[in-house]
């Protein structure tokens, strides 16, 4: 019997790349609700254009639910940096996960967790059935892959993508996917507002976790470092443990996508009738392509 294939969607990603890739230019789409719609079309032209590539059977879309998690609780600085979302976008939450729920797809989140930790749960929790594929623009989510796991990186425009195994992320880091989060940990991350050890960037993290495989390794180890590199993380060293915690995607949230509930079964006529609705133009070409892949 034939593994079924489940893509696990990053809609946040998806969605503020969309947005942010014609906002620069004004183009809003403003549909006749008043609702700027461009992020929603854009995230809905690389879920269908995904959909045609990788030709899953499962599919659902994992989403943030606020900004307030169990990380922003270990660090209240974490993310604490990001300015609030413009105003054009936040209506656009809503109706992306309203337009997801017209084509059959869950939507899956839950407070306290990321969309990150969502994905991890239920990669970890299908990949045994199931071969699974992440499409996100994300590099975070890089450490997840392994085994049935693999990542489909958003590349720049659509359709194009760096695809991602256990293999070619070994072949390309020189660690296991795992390790990601040790990199992190200890050079620190800007976009999510954590220091890692100050003064270790990106080439000596990686040559550490290279040489030791974990932060716990290279703690166990730290004799063996160079004086001025072990002086910064006995400095830093509680901050690089707790780094650590902030940087690794959680695979354990209690959250539940049956694959039952995942199986690709998007009614073509209601999803034609939603997009008109909402002003959505250029998507004929994806409701024809879906009619006849289910004929």
């Amino acid at each position: 019997m034939e593994k079924s294939r489940f893509l696990l969607v990053d809609g946040m990603a998806l969605l503020f790349r969309s947005y942010y890739a014609t906002s620069v230019t004004g183009q809003f789409m403003v549909n006749g609700k008043g609702i700027p719609t461009n992020g929603v079309q854009g995230m809905l032209k690389h879920f269908f254009l995904a959909l045609q590539t990788f030709r899953p059977t499962h599919a659902a879309v994992c989403w943030d639910m606020g900004s307030r998690t169990f990380r922003s609780e270990l660090y209240p600085a974490y993310k604490s940096n990001r300015p609030e979302p413009p105003e054009q976008l936040i209506p656009q939450f809503d109706l992306a996960k309203t337009v997801m729920d017209a084509l059959n797809v869950p939507n899956i989140g839950i407070e306290g967790y990321e969309a990150d930790d969502v994905i991890g749960t239920l990669a970890k929790r299908h990949c045994r059935d199931s071969e699974i594929l992440i499409l996100t623009g994300d590099r975070d989510i890089l450490q997840l892959i392994g085994g049935n796991i693999s990542v489909a990186l958003l590349k720049k425009g659509f359709g194009n993508y760096q695809v991602y195994s256990e293999e070619t992320f070994i072949r390309e880091m020189g660690i296991p996917p795992a390790a990601l989060a040790d990199v992190k940990a200890l050079m620190g991350d800007p976009a999510d507002h954590y220091p890692g050890v100050k003064g270790i960037g990106e080439k000596t993290a990686l040559k550490l976790v290279q040489q030791f495989s974990s932060v716990q390794g290279l703690l166990e180890n730290l004799d063996k470092v160079a004086k001025g590199v072990r002086a910064k993380i006995e400095r830093d060293r509680e901050m690089l443990l707790l780094c650590r915690k902030l940087a690794e995607i959680r695979c354990d949230a209690p959250v539940h996508c049956p694959l039952s509930e995942a199986k690709i079964r998007i009614d073509w006529q209601k999803a034609s009738t939603v997009f008109l609705e909402h002003g959505f133009t250029g998507f004929g070409r994806f409701l024809r392509y879906g009619e006849a892949s289910s004929a």
